[in-house]
């Protein structure tokens, strides 16, 4: 498919263009805070706790008096950056592994990379973060590393999965009788190969990786006060729900519309990039 073929196919996509603009709206007030919010979200008016939503408080205020609306905005910028910094971490350490896996395919490196990605998949990312921050603490920066490390098995069997069906096809033959190497087929032939199905399941990583992070956060090993976090927003919120449920409504909505918006956007990739799957869906 061409170019012009390929955008008419995605502005025709319901799905796609749904989780895009979804998608979109979130970064940008993600890239806004960085210059703009409504009210300083470390301002601390306890006159204006709880209030409902308004005219001057989009979403209302929490139990300390700040913005909701502009931590949300603030929050978006800390789930994304978290989400977008541990997918790749999965992609650029679990791709090469799994294309040495496929290479490699039933020999001794294939069991050591399969094997330890068993033993990784063990360990959920909440359990990975809980160990570490038993080590180093509680950061931003140790939920990066516990869900990036959860995502790189994700990516190595995904990539080796493409890949062995890929090693089997004539030109990688031919590559091969040319006396190509591994490395270099597997850079040249393979990854180009397999580069539509990597990016859609980056954009469901993206997605889990901002559940992951809420999920964090909520439990208290995700990004610290006085940062704001859309899963440490609602943790503040749960003993205030039944007399200002809007301080947990407005940041589960976030949540829950930015992973709707990148699993819509993914599913739509995934429909652009295989034309059996749009034909089906005709």
């Amino acid at each position: 498919m061409g170019r012009g073929g390929w955008v008419r196919a995605a502005l025709s996509s319901r799905s796609f263009m749904f989780g895009l603009i979804l998608s979109l709206l979130f970064l940008g007030a993600a890239l806004l805070s960085f210059f703009w919010t409504p009210f300083d979200v470390a301002r601390l008016t306890i006159s204006e706790r709880l209030q409902l939503p308004s005219a001057m408080h989009w979403f209302g205020t929490d139990h300390f008096g700040r913005d909701i609306f502009s931590m949300i905005m603030v929050g978006a910028r800390t789930s994304i950056a978290v989400a977008l910094v541990a997918v790749g971490i999965g992609m650029v350490m679990g791709v090469p592994l799994g294309l040495a896996a496929a290479a490699r395919a039933g020999r001794l490196l294939d069991e050591i990379i399969m094997r330890g990605n068993d033993l990784v998949f063990a360990f959920p990312a909440l359990l990975i973060a809980i160990m570490i921050t038993a080590v180093f603490g509680a950061s931003a920066v140790n939920a990066i590393i516990a869900i990036g490390i959860f995502n790189i098995p994700v990516f190595a069997r995904l990539t080796r999965g493409a890949a062995l069906s890929l090693w089997k096809r004539d030109y990688v033959m031919s590559a091969r009788v040319a006396g190509k190497g591994a490395a270099r087929i597997s850079a040249e032939h393979i990854l180009p190969n397999i580069a539509n199905l990597l990016i859609v399941q980056g954009t469901i990583q993206f997605s889990l990786g901002i559940l992951a992070e809420a999920g964090l956060s909520y439990v208290g090993l995700g990004a610290q006060p006085p940062t704001p976090s859309w899963g440490r927003m609602l943790a503040d919120a749960q003993t205030l729900i039944s007399l200002a449920p809007h301080i947990a409504i407005f940041p589960g909505l976030a949540i829950v519309f930015t992973v709707l918006g990148l699993n819509l956007m993914g599913d739509g990739l995934r429909d652009l990039f295989d034309p059996r799957l749009r034909r089906a869906r005709a």
